[in-house]
């Protein structure tokens, strides 16, 4: 008979607040809703890969659709009920009415979510976009205004700055509104190079803004996955370093992938010396990478990674 894991189960569904209290380096995983039943059997059957790794909390994407946005839901309900995982839903606003939301929000309430990552949500590529809410401003206001529960908020943050939002003293100003409706975390944009991060983080210093940050992460692990996340990310910037060291194994799959986890890993081992609040893997849903990360960084388990408050 196999024997159980060693991992430690922590209690599940806490507010951000708390854990933030309980970690010293916060150590977390985006996931999205699958969109096929063979995404969803895929994902469930690495989900105990992810326990084993004890993040501090994971997220689940959003779409506003309404098969996107039950699928997100659905989700979020799998992972607090049948894994250790902490789930945080993302919600979006951008095409959502006042009693939509409000509706959401019940619905993790009733389930026992204790955190929400407030966005904007990207606007409809042809059309109108009708709607309550202009800005992740209006729906941070929205979810403290809820009396159902009392959720911890979350907020994006963006260290190469914003494709909408060119002007950086702008997007400053933005992000310090968003700050100022009252925040408990900020996650960011995936980036590649950590000095653009730090500087960032000295700018928000500068307006005000002392959000615990935690650094969005996400290894490359193909050269078509590099342009997608060019596409996705408008903005991140490809060190030439980076794309040297990728093109120069274009030919081989395996030592692309290589070099990319290898980056991020180095990514991550610079961020903690450098005191960073924590570090947000961007996984697609596979673990593997994650794993090899943690491993170059000499880390038993998420627990000795987290630092644990005493």
């Amino acid at each position: 008979m196999a024997q159980s894991t060693s991992y430690v189960h922590y209690p599940m569904l806490m507010h951000v607040r708390d854990i933030l209290r309980r970690d010293k380096t916060i150590f977390s995983f985006e996931f999205f809703p699958p969109n096929t039943e063979k995404g969803w059997g895929a994902l469930t059957n690495r989900l105990s890969k992810f326990e084993e790794l004890e993040p501090s909390f994971v997220s689940v994407t959003y779409g506003a659709g309404g098969t996107t946005r039950t699928r997100t839901h659905d989700l979020v309900c799998q992972l607090s009920s049948n894994t250790a995982l902490d789930p945080i839903p993302h919600l979006t606003c951008v095409g959502h009415t006042k009693e939509e939301i409000r509706l959401i929000l019940q619905e993790y309430a009733d389930v026992g979510i204790d955190n929400i990552l407030a966005l904007r949500g990207d606007h409809p590529a042809k059309g109108c976009c009708n709607g309550d809410y202009a800005h992740a401003a209006d729906l941070i206001d929205a979810i403290h205004e809820f009396e159902g529960a009392s959720f911890g908020v979350g907020i994006a943050g963006f260290p190469e700055g914003h494709p909408e939002t060119p002007n950086r003293l702008v997007q400053l100003d933005h992000l310090k509104a968003k700050v100022d409706r009252g925040v408990d975390w900020m996650c960011t944009q995936l980036f590649f190079d950590n000095n653009a991060f730090f500087d960032w983080c000295h700018q928000c210093e500068l307006v005000g803004i002392n959000t615990p940050t935690i650094a969005g992460i996400m290894p490359i692990t193909t050269i078509s996955g590099m342009r997608r996340m060019a596409e996705l990310a408008g903005g991140a910037n490809f060190p030439a370093t980076l794309q040297k060291r990728l093109y120069r194994f274009q030919d081989d799959p395996e030592s692309v992938r290589r070099v990319g986890v290898n980056w991020a890993a180095q990514q991550c081992a610079q961020l903690l010396d450098g005191g960073v609040r924590g570090i947000h893997f961007f996984t697609m849903n596979q673990s593997s990478a994650t794993e090899e990360i943690y491993k170059a960084l000499g880390a038993p388990s998420g627990s000795k990674l987290r630092g644990l408050h005493e």
